[in-house]
């Protein structure tokens, strides 16, 4: 079964810092992007962070200059390092990579079950 699982939510004070894992599993051939999204609530889920296969990055402004997004391609895995999070940071954060898997022909959007980033003093 080919799966995306995250790990590093928790709980932090603001100005605090934390590092989201999301590592893959199962028959996967190759990862085209992958990225990280998260949802309040209330709110739409939204694009956090996004690298492409040629390790190009972008963000969504209010995180720029404090998260960062890397890729392990021998692992498969994708981080996240938030850095001075603040309140509004508190959401589920998914992960989500672009993949292909043997046998396949096309790439398929996978989606991870989400981790809780809570920032509260």
């Amino acid at each position: 079964q080919v799966q995306l699982v995250e790990s590093g939510g928790g709980l932090v004070q603001p100005g605090g810092s934390l590092r989201l894992s999301c590592a893959s599993s199962g028959n996967i051939f190759s990862i085209n992007a992958m990225g990280w999204y998260r949802q309040a609530p209330g709110k739409q889920r939204e694009l956090v962070a996004h690298i492409a296969s040629d390790g190009s990055t972008n963000y969504t402004d209010s995180v720029k200059g404090r998260f960062t997004i890397s890729v392990d391609n021998a692992k498969k895995s994708v981080y996240l390092q938030m850095n001075s999070l603040k309140p509004e940071d508190m959401a589920v954060y998914y992960c989500n990579g672009q993949i292909l898997t043997y046998g396949s022909s096309r790439y398929v959007a996978l989606w991870g079950q989400g981790t809780l980033v809570t920032v509260s003093s």
